[in-house]
């Protein structure tokens, strides 16, 4: 039997090679790039959130010269990321086995240059009980170099003095909806989200309601300037232009029409008059975006890519080229006539805002498709469901933060809000890793 001094040189070996491993199966090293400067972040506070057993904070540490961080990781299981520079926060999932993440921040200002309206497209609808309007905002946010616009009034929009407000929803570039309420201002019809605008395409959406007689005129009014105001409503009701040069019809389509202003400087009012009854056919619009192809943009429905043909003659598929190039709004279309409600189409982190006693609505058979361009597959689209609820869940702890930051929320509420949130993350990082 050889002496148990002779194992040591063994054993050490076996250490010494094992140790590298276990180390980095123990670490989870990171970068933080500022996008604005591009340069690393520096001196960024970055937290690292444990999801077993609840969502807790672990452990804290700041970026360095370089924006690197490292984190010994006190189990195995997922964990989450949160970088906070310059009052926003930047979430990054890290599902088991993760061992290097990367997080873009941008710079943060209350106005930011290169921001726009691409598009404010109206779509109006209208029984006996009333108007009903669903209204989606598509913001452009070209600054150069890169900044986030954030303030408590982002992004400013005007609706008619009567409008009654039914849902809200706000949603980042390459996000998922999340809940985001306007808030008043001082003239009536007049409101703000507080939701960051960040580089890329922000999009935000409201329903609302109005008293109908059988006719009801609308002014419109942009905050900003907006390349495009679509006019949505089908054949069955009557639009009429204050000024008929303002508007163009880009369709002829059997079941919707549509008119377009463009260039809409800041202020400009738009005036036209509604009349008559009708609804948008749901079933149809429903089919006809399953047709459509998939989407990797989260919205819960299949959307063309931009630039798509649409020489179809599907409803509402089929819009017409206004004369002088291209139609503008065709990048929209399923957001126009797709039925499609960002409102009410899903997101994990927009349910979370409803109270638990409130019965939660079954999705439409739009709403109800999230759909990418690769889940083609079983497994794919499981893929695809899964990474669409994490967005949602980074999207809404980053709107939960912030809203905690400008002191929106009370603390009780941040807190019920926060658990609920920790809750279905946990579950949806472990899905992830399995």
């Amino acid at each position: 039997m050889k002496p148990l001094r002779s194992l040591f040189p063994a054993l050490a070996v076996a250490l010494f090679l094992a140790s590298p491993l276990s180390s980095l199966a123990a670490s989870l090293t990171g970068t933080v790039t500022n996008q604005t400067l591009n340069k690393p972040a520096v001196g960024d506070d970055v937290v690292l959130m444990q999801l077993q057993g609840g969502m807790t904070e672990t452990s804290r540490t700041k970026t360095d010269a370089k924006g690197h961080f490292t984190f010994e990781l006190p189990d195995a299981g997922p964990h989450l990321i949160r970088v906070e520079h310059q009052k926003g926060s930047y979430f990054k999932q890290a599902p088991p086995g993760t061992q290097s993440v990367e997080i873009d921040v941008f710079d943060v200002a209350p106005k930011v240059e290169g921001i726009s309206t691409e598009a404010d497209v109206v779509r109006v609808e209208a029984d006996n009980s009333g108007l009903k309007i669903t209204e989606n905002y598509f913001v452009k946010n070209q600054s150069s170099p890169p900044r986030t616009q954030f303030s408590d009034h982002a992004y400013e929009i005007y609706l008619p003095a009567d409008a009654k407000i039914e849902g809200s929803a706000a949603m980042a570039p390459n996000g998922m909806p999340v809940s985001s309420s306007p808030v008043p201002l001082g003239d009536k019809g007049h409101y703000a989200f507080a939701f960051p605008i960040r580089p890329g395409e922000t999009r935000f959406q409201l329903s609302y309601s109005l008293p109908y007689t059988g006719s009801y005129k609308f002014t419109v009014r942009q905050s900003m300037a907006a390349d495009n105001v679509a006019i949505m409503l089908p054949k069955s009701m009557k639009f009429t232009p204050a000024n008929a040069a303002a508007f163009q019809p880009v369709n002829d389509d059997v079941t919707a029409q549509t008119f377009l202003a463009k260039n809409v400087a800041p202020g400009q009012p738009l005036e036209f008059t509604v009349s008559g009854t009708g609804s948008m056919p749901r079933e149809a619009q429903g089919a006809d975006s399953q047709a459509g192809g998939g989407s990797a943009d989260g919205t819960g429905a299949s959307m063309p890519a931009p630039g798509a043909a649409s020489g179809d003659n599907r409803p509402g598929g089929g819009l017409g080229v206004p004369v002088g190039g291209e139609d503008p709004i065709n990048k929209y279309r399923w957001w126009i006539l797709g039925g499609l409600s960002m409102v009410l189409a899903i997101a994990a982190g927009f349910l979370l805002r409803r109270p638990s006693t409130l019965p939660v609505p079954a999705p439409s058979a739009t709403s109800a498709r999230v759909t990418t361009a690769s889940a083609s597959t079983p497994a794919g689209a499981a893929a695809a469901s899964q990474n669409s609820t994490l967005a949602a869940l980074k999207d809404e702890l980053f709107a939960l933060e912030t809203e905690r930051l400008e002191g929106h929320l009370s603390d009780a509420d941040y807190a019920k809000l926060k658990g609920a949130l920790e809750t279905v993350l946990r579950r949806a990082l472990a899905r992830q890793g399995d």
